[in-house]
């Protein structure tokens, strides 16, 4: 089992900075991937960024420009720098871990709320 913990949400104003960060413990061996997704009342979860051990990332398009994903493959750890924030950037935010084989592992969710 992989465990991640998620931390740095908050209530942040529109045009503020937060930066969320997922650490993996447990059975970490096999993780190529880690990602954010994020989901808004009423609204399916979708994918915000997420990056390779490789260093290949990939954004949402709503967020280009003005997040960024890095990792920290020694810690297994994993960021989301969010600059910019909007209103609609309010939702869960959820951390995901892949590996080679299996299913997806997801963290328990951190709150993001960006007041207008």
């Amino acid at each position: 089992q992989v465990q991640l913990v998620e931390s740095g949400g908050g209530l942040v104003q529109a045009g503020g900075s937060l930066r969320l960060s997922c650490a993996a413990s447990g059975s970490i061996f096999g993780i190529n991937a880690m990602g954010w997704y994020r989901q808004a009342p009423g609204e399916q979860r979708e994918l915000v960024a997420d990056i390779t051990w490789g260093g290949s990332t990939n954004y949402a398009d709503s967020v280009k420009g003005r997040f960024t994903i890095s990792r920290d493959n020694v810690k297994t750890t994993v960021y989301l720098q969010m600059n910019s924030l909007k209103p609609e950037d309010t939702a869960v935010y959820y951390c995901k871990a892949a590996k080679f084989y299996g299913n997806p592992y997801w963290g328990q969710g951190t709150q993001v709320t960006v007041s207008s």
